[in-house]
C-alpha cells in the first residue's frame, strides 16, 4: 500500500505504513500545521481595516452626467465623522440642494439616535428618533413634525424562517 507522506502524516492508522517516520511525530506536525494556518489566517484579517475605519472623516461625492451631456453635476454628498459614522447626506438636483439629512449619535454608539430631514430650502421637515433592542436591531422609530408633534410611530418585528 502506498500512502502519501504529505497528506496522511496526521492520521495515526497510516503512520505505521510510512518508513522512517516515528508515530509520535504525527501529532506534533498536525499541531504545527494548525498553528501555522491560524497565524496566517489571523494576520490576513488583521491587515484588512474595518469599514468604519476606512470611513473616518470621509466625504463621498457622487457625480452624475446626463445622457447627451459632457458636463457632470454633483448628485450626492455623504459625510462621515471621526468614528466612521454617517453624519450628513445631501442630495442635489439641477437647481441645487434637493434634500439634506443629518444623523446624530449618543456618545461613541454606532446606532443613530436622531435623524433630521431638511427640504431644498434647508428647513426641517421631519425628525426621526430611534430606539433599539438589546441585540442592536431597531425597535421603534418615532416620526415628528418640526414643531415636535408626534406624526407617526413605526415598530420593527424580526423573525427567522
Amino acid at each position: 500500500m502506498i500512502v502519501s507522506r504529505r497528506l496522511h502524516f496526521f492520521i495515526p492508522e497510516y503512520n505505521q505504513h510510512l518508513p522512517n517516520m516515528k508515530n509520535n511525530a504525527a501529532p506534533a506536525r498536525f499541531l504545527l500545521l494548525l498553528l501555522t494556518l491560524s497565524l496566517v489566517g489571523s494576520s490576513a484579517f488583521a491587515q484588512d481595516p474595518s469599514k468604519r475605519e476606512r470611513k473616518k472623516n470621509l466625504v463621498v461625492k457622487e457625480w452624475n452626467t446626463k445622457a447627451g451631456s459632457a458636463t457632470p453635476f454633483l448628485d450626492n454628498v455623504v459625510t462621515y465623522d471621526e468614528h466612521g459614522r454617517k453624519i450628513e447626506e445631501i442630495e442635489y438636483a439641477s437647481y441645487g440642494q434637493k434634500k439634506r439629512t443629518t444623523y446624530s449619535y449618543e456618545g461613541n454608539s454606532t446606532k443613530c439616535k436622531e435623524q433630521v430631514e431638511y427640504d431644498d430650502k434647508n428647513k426641517a421637515v421631519r425628525i426621526k428618533r430611534f430606539e433599539y433592542n438589546d441585540d442592536g436591531t431597531k425597535k421603534i422609530q418615532r416620526n415628528y413634525k418640526p414643531n415636535g408633534k408626534l406624526e407617526s410611530t413605526k415598530s420593527f418585528e424580526y423573525s427567522y424562517k
